[in-house]
C-alpha cells in the first residue's frame, strides 16, 4: 500500500477486481449488503482509516464496516494479540485468563450495577437473548421498540424494525409493539422540540395502554438510532423511557451495538443522560471486525430462572478464547489511547465542517451527531424534507468512491461512522471530497423535480 495515505490514483485499473467480484458472483447467494454491490469493490488490505483494493487504489474508510473497526484496519496491538491467542487454544466455553480480563474490564466501564455480562457472535443473538432475560426476569411476554429501529434480522427481533424491511417474511413474532422514536427533525407528530413537551413519551404510555396485552417485558431501544440515519434524540428521551419501562414493571434494554465503547463521544451513549438501563447489549465496536456481541446486566436480573439454568443463557461460540482475546485487545485499546476521547475530538470537527457544508448547498437538510457518529439528511427541498431520490444519493456514492472514499451516502440519510482513530488530516481529507462531490451534484446532477 502507498505510505501517503492521502495518495490517490487518477484512474482505477478495475481489470483485477472486476475479474475477481464477477467470479464471486456466480457462487455468493443474493443480498449482500448494498454498499458491496454499487462499490464492486475487492480489497486487498487496510491499514488506519484506509482501505486498499486489488488494483492498488486507496479509500478513506468513513463506514468502518457499519460501525465495527474501532481501531481501524491491522492495529498492530490487535493482530498481536489474535496471533498469540491462535498459537495457544480457539474454541471452547471453558474459562481462559483473557476471558476473565475482558469480563472485568467491560464491568469496570459500563454504568453502575452493570456487572453481568453474557458473551455471543452477532448482535441479534445477543438481542434476543436480552428479551430472553427480560422475560425471564419479569415474567412478561411483550416488548415495544421504535419505529426507525434495527436489532438484528433474526425471527425474534425482525418485528422489532421500524421499517420496510421486515414486510414480506411471513407471520412475525407475537407480542412486539412499535412507537415513534424521539427524531425530531422528521417528527411524525408534525411538532417542534421543546415546545413538544417530549409528545413521543406520552405516546409511547398510550401505545402501552391501548396496543398491549399488559404484560411488557421490555423497552427495547437504541440510544441513538444507527439503522435510521444516525438519528439523535433529545435527552429526555431515554430517561423518560426508563420511568416508562419501571412504571409498567418492564426492563429498558438499551441496545448499544453501535453506540458502545466510544463511538458517540462517551464510552457508551446512554452516558450522554446518566441512565442505567436494566439490560445493555454490545458488539461491533468491541471486537474490531471480529464477531463478538454480548448483554450486560445486574446480579439480580441474570439471575433470574430459567435464564439463569445451566446452558440456558450460554452460546456455542459466544466468549471463545480467540473472540475474547480480540475484543479485550480492542477495549484495552480504545481505554488506553484515549480513542473515546478522539471520537469527540474529531466528531466535533467533522460536525462544524459539516455544517459549513450545509450552509452552502441547499440539498443537505439537516446535519446531525455525538463523536463519530454522525448523520447527513439529503433532501429535495429543506422546506418539505422530502428525501433525495435514491437515483441521485446513488450517484453520490459512486463519485466519492472516485474520488477515494468509502461511505454510507447510497441513502438519503447518509451515515458516517469512521475508526475511532481518525485523525485531523483524514477529516480535512474526508470534507475536501465531500464538498468537491457536492459541488459536482449542484452543478451537473438534477435533484429537483
Amino acid at each position: 500500500m502507498n505510505d501517503d495515505p492521502a495518495h490517490v490514483e487518477p484512474e482505477r485499473n478495475e481489470k483485477v477486481s472486476s475479474k475477481i467480484y464477477e467470479e464471486e458472483l456466480r457462487y455468493v447467494s443474493p443480498g449482500l449488503q448494498e454498499v458491496a454491490q454499487l462499490s464492486r469493490l475487492v480489497i486487498k488490505e487496510g491499514r488506519g482509516c484506509w482501505l486498499t483494493d486489488v488494483d492498488g487504489r486507496s479509500y478513506l474508510d468513513l463506514m468502518a464496516g457499519v460501525a465495527v473497526c474501532s481501531l481501524g484496519h491491522s492495529h498492530r496491538r490487535y493482530i498481536a494479540g489474535i496471533k498469540e491467542q491462535l498459537e495457544k487454544v480457539t474454541a471452547g466455553s471453558f474459562t481462559t485468563e483473557n476471558r476473565m480480563k475482558l469480563l472485568r474490564l467491560i464491568a469496570s466501564l459500563t454504568p453502575p450495577g452493570l456487572s453481568r455480562t453474557q458473551l455471543y457472535s452477532g448482535g441479534s443473538e445477543a438481542v434476543e437473548a436480552a428479551v430472553r432475560l427480560a422475560k425471564s426476569y419479569t415474567k412478561g411476554f411483550e416488548v415495544l421498540g421504535f419505529w426507525g429501529g434495527f436489532h438484528g434480522k433474526t425471527g425474534g427481533v425482525l418485528g422489532l424494525i421500524g421499517d420496510p424491511f421486515k414486510k414480506q417474511w411471513g407471520v412475525l413474532h407475537p407480542g412486539l409493539h412499535l412507537a415513534p422514536y424521539a427524531d425530531c427533525y422528521r417528527c411524525p407528530f408534525d411538532m417542534a422540540y421543546p415546545g413538544c413537551g417530549i409528545f413521543c413519551l406520552d405516546f409511547v404510555r398510550k401505545v402501552i395502554e391501548k396496543n398491549t396485552a399488559g404484560s411488557i417485558a421490555a423497552i427495547l431501544v437504541e440510544p441513538m438510532q444507527g439503522t435510521a440515519g444516525n438519528v439523535i434524540p433529545p435527552p429526555e428521551f431515554l430517561p423518560g423511557l426508563l420511568q416508562i419501562a419501571h412504571e409498567n414493571n418492564a426492563l429498558l434494554i438499551a441496545d448499544e451495538m453501535i453506540t458502545g465503547f466510544g463511538r458517540t463521544g462517551k464510552t457508551f451513549g446512554c452516558n450522554h443522560t446518566g441512565v442505567t438501563p436494566d439490560i445493555l447489549t454490545i458488539g461491533k465496536g468491541m471486537g474490531n471486525g471480529f464477531p463478538i456481541s454480548g448483554l450486560v446486566s445486574t446480579d439480580e436480573i441474570t439471575a433470574s430462572l430459567p435464564f439463569s439454568k445451566a446452558s440456558s443463557s450460554s452460546s456455542s461460540y459466544g466468549g471463545n478464547p480467540l473472540a475474547s482475546t480480540a475484543s479485550l485487545a480492542t477495549i484495552q485499546t480504545i481505554v488506553e489511547e484515549s480513542l473515546v476521547e478522539n471520537s469527540q475530538k474529531m466528531g466535533d470537527y467533522l460536525l462544524k465542517g459539516l455544517q459549513g457544508l450545509e450552509e452552502k448547498y441547499e440539498f443537505i437538510g439537516h446535519v446531525r451527531g455525538l463523536g463519530l457518529m454522525i448523520g447527513v439528511e439529503l433532501v429535495k427541498d429543506r422546506k418539505t424534507k422530502e428525501p433525495l431520490e435514491r437515483a441521485v444519493t446513488r450517484q453520490i456514492f459512486l463519485e466519492l468512491l472516485k474520488r477515494g472514499m468509502i461511505s454510507m451516502s447510497y441513502k438519503a440519510n447518509f451515515r458516517i461512522n469512521p475508526p475511532l482513530i481518525l485523525k485531523k488530516e483524514e477529516a480535512d481529507i474526508a470534507l475536501q471530497i465531500l464538498d468537491d462531490v457536492f459541488s459536482f451534484v449542484r452543478d451537473h446532477v438534477r435533484y429537483k423535480d
